[in-house]
């Protein structure tokens, strides 16, 4: 009963993060757009949110490229591209940022574009999930049940 109790919290609070993350973000940039277009004026302001939108586009497009022939150089040594798969990750996000209208959108959106950034995200990242997974809050399960598992290993 307890850890429905915790799961329905957990729900709960996701939900909560998604409606304010759809809701306050695109308030906040058509705030920032607002603003910037009585600075600049209404052209300017359209201008940037198309540039941006076409740059960010062409970068999200050769940087995805570039690891898609990592990832199959990768394979093809018989190496497991996980570091690629989730730069490939990042680079689909930040594209899909940049091609959103918005100042904070783009500004995002650039910063994951730039590897860097991205290897301080993927460390982050990696480090929350061992803390989740050693707390015990990421379970993982499977339909396949095997009690000589080892035999049944492709790896």
């Amino acid at each position: 009963m307890e850890t429905s109790v915790l799961a329905l919290k957990r729900v709960n609070n996701m939900i909560v993060r998604f409606i304010l993350l759809f809701t306050v973000v695109p308030l906040t940039e058509l705030y920032l757009l607002i603003q910037v277009g009585k600075y600049l004026g209404a052209f300017p302001t359209i201008a940037i949110v198309f540039i941006t939108g076409i740059v960010g586009g062409l970068l999200a497009r050769s940087q995805g490229l570039s690891i898609y022939r990592h990832i199959r150089t990768d394979l093809q040594n018989g190496i497991i591209p996980t570091e690629r798969l989730l730069d490939g990750l990042f680079i689909l996000i930040a594209g899909a940022l940049l091609i959103t209208p918005g100042l904070i959108t783009d500004i995002v959106g650039f910063l994951v574009m730039i590897p860097g950034f991205r290897g301080w995200l993927k460390k982050r990242l990696k480090k929350r999930f061992e803390q989740k997974f050693e707390a015990g809050q990421i379970h993982f399960y499977s339909g396949y049940h095997s009690k000589d598992w080892k035999k049944d290993d492709d790896f």
